[in-house]
């Protein structure tokens, strides 16, 4: 088993489970200072082979699999900013893109097809979704900067009428990418779906909502809003909501993102898949910030009518297809999740 940006937080966290299930498990890793913090300690079993590399360089693929011939590719490295991207589209690109098809062609290089590749893809693909006006369904536009400055958060069904978002899923919502960070991520998707169908062999596409847990980057300005607002709520700053406070957000654990991969693992596609890995459950960033205040003590969250151009409005997903094809259900609800977080910042 090879792991693709294996030294991360989701990716030394699913390190650990195979090697629990006695899998040969290999990570490649570059280990950006973004991501691992000068000085901190990779968490990953004694067991694994870490190979140093960079995705994007050809010669650093050829040598992991010079040295390892893996039965399964899991392909989790990735840039994830969203706002970032925006600025550093050449870096998304170069490894979210660029990246995946060096990879595929090192295993072409050496002759070599795994019996199957499982991509942690992202809910970000969908966009803003589908939205429901009274009998309609419609896809809404990317909020443009104007509409964000003025105030309109929430997208409007035909003539103006007031609309709900839906929840997302691989059978039925459109991918429609509204930010670079998400346009790439698509495009692993294609590029897999293409090299695994005319390869003949598997491939199991996990898209993933917003993951949360022990083990997240405290350093990493980009690593997620529940980690940020954990660390802030402990240090008892009020947390800072943007737009209207009703951004919602499916909040995902760590310990549940691993099963899903796992099982995906366990259980390869025939042929391929794509399935969606939330809790199922929606939430609001200020009832995120509310909740994270009053487990800490912390002052009552301040709603600040800030934006980030190119964020969605709305993401939650409809787990029933992972149960159908997985045999997966989460177990962690957020309250569980974010004080178990908050143990793991406590003892960092």
């Amino acid at each position: 088993m090879l792991i693709t940006g294996g030294a991360g937080f989701i990716g030394s966290a699913l390190a650990r489970r195979l090697v629990e299930a006695d899998y040969d498990v290999a990570v490649m890793d570059i280990l950006h200072p973004q991501v691992h913090a000068e000085g901190a300690t990779i968490d990953l079993p004694s067991s694994v082979r870490l190979f140093t590399g960079d995705v994007t360089h050809a010669a650093d693929c050829d040598a992991a699999l010079r040295l390892f011939k893996p039965s399964q590719i899991v392909h989790l490295a990735a840039e994830t900013g969203t706002a970032q991207s925006l600025s550093e589209a050449t870096r998304h690109g170069s490894v979210n893109v660029v990246g995946t098809t060096q990879v595929l062609d090192a295993l072409s290089r050496c002759g070599h097809v795994p019996d199957q590749l499982v991509l942690a893809s992202s809910r970000a693909v969908y966009g803003e979704g589908a939205w429901q006006s009274g009998d309609d369904v419609f896809y809404p536009l990317p909020r443009s900067h104007a509409q964000l400055v003025a105030g309109q958060w929430d997208p409007q069904g035909p003539n103006g009428a007031a609309a709900e978002p839906l929840a997302s899923s691989a059978v039925r919502t459109e991918p429609r990418p509204t930010n670079i960070y998400a346009a790439t991520k698509l495009a692993q998707e294609h590029i897999l779906a293409a090299w695994t169908s005319a390869h003949d062999t598997k491939l199991s596409v996990l898209r993933l909502q917003n993951v949360y847990g022990p083990g997240q980057s405290l350093t990493n300005s980009y690593t997620g809003i529940v980690a940020l607002f954990a660390r802030l709520a402990r240090e008892k700053n009020a947390l800072e909501v943007y737009e209207d406070g009703r951004i919602m957000r499916d909040f995902v654990f760590i310990d549940d993102v691993v099963e899903g991969l796992f099982a995906a693992i366990e259980s390869p596609a025939a042929p391929s898949r794509y399935v969606d890995i939330g809790s199922g459950v929606p939430t609001t960033i200020h009832e995120l910030a509310q909740q994270l205040a009053a487990i800490c003590g912390a002052p009552e969250p301040v709603v600040v009518g800030k934006f980030r151009d190119g964020d969605v409005r709305a993401a939650r997903c409809d787990i029933d297809l992972a149960t159908n094809e997985l045999g997966w259900r989460p177990k962690w609800s957020l309250e569980e999740g974010m004080r178990a977080l908050l143990d793991w910042i406590a003892t960092s």
